[in-house]
């Protein structure tokens, strides 16, 4: 499949006039569009418009269509995960009502033209994984496990609309079944087949806990990079971008992904115990976190095909992760 042409001004002015239409706003004359510098698998503008009545905005354009994706990324991006139609639904219908995220400006949606266009609010933040203020870590926690518990009410409805992924059986064991495939490419190391055939061996009661675990509405790859804050502590403005994974599923699938990698165990521990400070938050053990951890872990293993370097901040020895959480939940 071809990339598609980037957008004229003129084919992006009406996605946005319709758009805005759906929140009774009118565009004006001012539309100037730049590449983003943000990085995202699907392509970024940043937008600066005026509304009719002069209002100025600055907002992001991003193009969640299939073919939008350079091949790179299609490599990158599992695709029985796309669903170009669940980040505008989750703006629309789960995060707008509550003042989550970004601003929700409206989406341009065509199917038959493969159009699938989002606009949202520029937030000026820094991206969490520049912050090294650990209390700013354990404010985004806290907002984290505030959000979870706000949006465990009515589940049926924000997974109808929504579009939400499932975290159900099939869906854990499908990435263990996917890393075990691609550990068998040739030119891998047989330690990595190995270790997942042990984990394996091992793996039904990893699954059955974490289908025992309280589901909420998450992000699905809350990644420090996946977050922007504005502000400083006790009050910062958070802000998760790029909800294209947003599913149903537990909490702590999403505190597993902000704590993810290098950290040291005092420091995830201080993160960790913010989040379980937030209200509603129902209360949960070492255990079930790390079975959240390894799943993540196994997911990053089924991520993509041998060959494919992830984003700087998610490289991480997962196998080795993995079989350590393993170890330690004495599977």
């Amino acid at each position: 499949m071809l990339r598609l042409v980037r957008p004229t001004d003129s084919e992006v002015r009406d996605g946005l006039e319709r758009a805005l239409s759906t929140a009774d706003l009118k565009l004006g004359a001012k539309l100037r569009r730049r590449p983003s510098e943000y990085r995202t698998s699907f392509p970024l503008e940043e937008l600066d418009l005026t509304l009719e009545d002069g209002t100025e905005l600055r907002l992001v354009f991003k193009d969640l269509s299939w073919a939008a994706l350079e091949e790179e990324a299609r490599l990158a991006k599992p695709e029985f995960l796309h669903d170009p139609q669940r980040e505008p639904a989750v703006y629309a219908s789960v995060l707008a009502s509550r003042s989550l995220g970004p601003r929700y400006y409206g989406a341009a949606i065509d199917p038959d033209a493969e159009r699938y266009w989002l606009f949202v609010e520029r937030v000026e933040g820094r991206e969490l994984y520049q912050v090294g203020d650990l209390e700013l870590w354990r404010a985004v926690a806290k907002w984290l496990g505030e959000m979870h518990s706000d949006l465990a009410a009515d589940l049926e409805r924000h997974a109808e609309r929504g579009r939400l992924i499932e975290y159900d059986e099939p869906y854990y064991r499908r990435w263990l079944e996917r890393a075990r495939e691609f550990a068998a490419a040739p030119r891998q190391p047989p330690s990595r087949a190995e270790g997942l055939a042990w984990i394996a061996d091992r793996y039904d009661p990893v699954v059955e806990g974490l289908l025992d675990l309280p589901r909420t509405v998450i992000h699905g790859e809350l990644y420090a990079s996946n977050v922007l804050v504005a502000g400083e502590v006790p009050a910062p403005r958070v802000c998760p971008v790029d909800w294209e994974l947003a599913a149903l599923g537990p909490g702590l699938v999403d505190l597993a992904a902000l704590v993810s990698g290098g950290w040291a165990e005092e420091d995830r521990e201080a993160i960790v115990s913010a989040y379980r400070s937030a209200a509603g938050i129902a209360a949960f053990t070492r255990e079930q976190f790390d079975l959240a951890r390894l799943h993540l872990a196994v997911q990053w293993l089924g991520w993509a095909p041998p060959g494919w370097i992830p984003p700087e901040g998610q490289r991480h020895d997962w196998l080795d992760e993995a079989l350590k959480l393993a170890e330690g939940l004495d599977l």
